[in-house]
Formats: structure tokens, C-alpha cells, sequence
């Protein structure tokens, strides 16, 4: 049996568990939350980004969930700014050019803001510019994606939370928190 530990990483933390930065400012890492030793990140997400991570001691899991030839569904929370319209959401459903070529469709729509738990620090909000939550699906996970793929189509993302890899999701796991449990190596959905 592996070990697979469902974290809910919060804003402003690095993604691995060393800082290498030469400053004197101390960032945190997941080392500031996980005490398990011999965990993985199987996948990334930016040091602006919220949500799901999964972590695993087993390296042919690891590989089954963030390999892209895998295809693994990740899902989105989205805050964009603006009032998003049917042509942006038609566009990122279609797939979006991106420098790095084109993306594969998305699933996506307009949702109404989900319940969650405030981020510290709080997004910039524009007095006179509303905002938009989307949910969206994507089975690539190219450096900073649903950012670009959102600004790309005039639509900037303020807010990203990752909620579910597969069949892997955050529940009732608040930021900073996670939970651990025991699968199977072929287990990966």
C-alpha cells in the first residue's frame, strides 16, 4: 500500500518543501505543514494558487497522477475580473492559443462563488470592476494554464483554487490542512 496525502495548499505557499531563494525572506513550504517525511508532490501549483495538492511515497503513482500523457482531470475554482460572457467561455472551451500552441478544450461555466474560506491576503478588488467564478476542467497542466488561458481571452484570474485531481478532492480540508490515506499503486483514478 502507498501513501497519499490530500493537502489543501494555501496562498503564498512554495510548492516543495525546501526554499532555495538566497534572501532573507523566509517563505513557507510544505515543510511548514507536512511532518511525514518521504512524500512527494505529485504535480505542482504556482506559490499564488490555493487548493488541492497530492503527495505520495510511491513514485509509479506519482508518475500515474502528473504524468501528462496520463491525462488526469484537474478542477478549478476560478476568479476572474470582469463580467465573463458566453464568447470568452465558448472561447476557452474551444481551446486557446497560448505561446507554448494551443490548448486542449476545457470544460467550463459560470458558477456562483463557492463557499470557502477567505484568502490571507485578500485579492485586489476594483471598486467599479465586477468578477466572475468559473468552474473549469482541464486534463494539461502546462506552467500557470487556467491563468493564461483566462487572461488570454481578456479575462485575468485574481483567484485559483485547485478542488479536484480525478476522483481526489478537498471536502472539509481547510487551508493548510490534509489528510492521509492508504491506496493501492494502480489505484489512480
Amino acid at each position: 500500500m502507498s501513501q497519499l496525502l490530500l493537502f489543501n495548499k494555501p496562498f503564498n505557499v512554495l510548492c516543495q518543501f525546501t526554499d532555495e531563494n538566497q534572501a532573507d525572506i523566509k517563505r513557507q513550504t510544505l515543510a511548514d505543514f507536512i511532518p511525514i517525511p518521504e512524500v512527494y508532490p505529485a504535480g505542482r501549483l504556482d506559490r499564488d494558487s490555493e487548493g488541492l495538492l497530492l503527495l505520495t511515497d510511491d513514485g509509479r503513482l506519482q508518475h500515474q497522477i502528473s504524468h501528462p500523457a496520463q491525462k488526469m482531470q484537474k478542477h478549478y475554482w476560478v476568479q476572474v475580473e470582469g463580467e465573463m460572457d458566453e464568447n470568452a467561455l465558448q472561447r476557452l472551451r474551444d481551446g486557446v492559443h497560448l505561446k507554448d500552441g494551443m490548448t486542449e478544450k476545457a470544460d467550463v461555466e459560470l458558477i456562483h462563488e463557492p463557499t470557502i474560506w477567505p484568502r490571507n491576503p485578500p485579492i485586489r478588488e476594483r471598486k467599479y470592476i465586477p468578477t466572475s467564478w468559473l468552474s473549469l476542467s482541464i486534463r494539461e497542466g502546462r506552467n500557470r494554464q487556467v491563468r493564461r488561458m483566462t487572461a488570454a481571452v481578456g479575462f485575468p484570474t485574481l483567484r485559483l483554487i485547485r478542488f479536484r485531481i480525478g476522483d481526489w478532492q478537498l471536502d472539509d480540508l481547510q487551508p493548510g490542512q490534509y489528510r492521509l490515506i492508504k491506496i493501492a499503486p494502480d489505484a489512480a483514478k
